[in-house]
């Protein structure tokens, strides 16, 4: 796999392909704008490497979807391998297109993966422990990491158009900083692989909860597509809702990857008709020396 396999909607620089991948392991999608803090480590998945099957194939890293579990389970072994990382120090979300953002400490660690969780309705994790890998779950949704270097903490929230309209990105930046003290300003943060704006047609009730969170950018968000329909993009609502919480635009990566243009890389619900499994977005603190 490399970067020609996708099609991009501008020629942004935004995204690379992990230069080598680990014995065992997968391909892995990261940011460049990530390559600036040496103790981070991230990354988000694509469909490739795994061994899952038919609708699923390959690397589907969701339980609930119908897949084997044990092919889940190999799955999430070889992306652990890649982010030289062990399954055990995985933390799963709860994703159900809520603001709810969880400060994760390595007694969690496992927690949705090899043993149950402990918590509901959780679509955000943050954590400033490290090796405590965060995990959340995409097929067209918008992943959102972030990364303090100052105060060595992390996150990654699933962020939705429920979870967009609610303001996930704010909801994850004020987590961070009351139980941190990280800065809006000192934050970097990514919006990750997710539907755009030409392929999200929604309906005039979704469209209308946009244009009345975000009054000044209606047309810009918004656009009239077929009778009653609106094409919504959720990768600029995502953008203003970070920059309105303070992080700067040098520390913001924005992303030029579309789940339903690149339905064979990247899972999509709306490309498949809801066939399909989920990719992962990853992020962990390093240890620092």
């Amino acid at each position: 796999m490399d970067l020609q396999d996708f099609k991009w909607k501008d020629n942004k620089q935004v995204f690379y392909i992990s230069d080598s991948t680990p014995q065992g392991g997968v391909p892995l999608l990261k940011f460049h704008l990530f390559d600036r803090l040496a103790d981070v480590t991230h990354a988000v998945t694509t469909r490739a490497g795994g061994v899952s099957e038919g609708m699923f194939s390959t690397l589907n890293l969701s339980y609930t979807r119908g897949d084997d579990e044990i092919a889940v389970d190999e799955n999430f072994h070889r992306t652990a391998i890649s982010l030289s990382a062990k399954v055990a120090d995985f933390v799963l979300t709860d994703q159900t297109h809520t603001d709810h953002v969880r400060v994760v400490t390595r007694e969690d660690c496992g927690k949705g993966i090899l043993r149950k969780r402990d918590y509901q309705d959780v679509d955000g994790l943050i954590t400033d422990e490290p090796g405590v890998v965060l995990a959340a779950f995409f097929a067209d949704c918008v992943p959102l990491l972030f990364a303090d270097p100052v105060h060595g903490a992390v996150g990654v929230s699933h962020s939705g158009w429920r979870g967009t309209v609610a303001r996930m990105g704010l909801a994850t930046v004020r987590a961070m900083q009351e139980a941190f003290g990280s800065r809006p300003e000192e934050l970097y943060c990514a919006v990750g692989p997710s539907i755009c704006q030409s392929c999200y047609e929604v309906s005039e009730d979704v469209a209308q909860q946009f244009l009345a969170e975000f009054p000044s950018e209606k047309e810009r968000l918004c656009a009239p597509g077929a009778a009653g329909k609106y094409q919504l993009d959720l990768w600029k609502a995502n953008e203003l809702v970070l920059k309105e919480a303070g992080i700067l635009e040098d520390h913001l990566a924005v992303t030029n990857l579309c789940t339903c243009c690149n339905p064979t890389l990247l899972f999509s619900h709306r490309a498949s008709k809801g066939k399909r499994g989920n990719f992962g977005a990853f992020i962990k603190r390093e240890e620092r020396k």
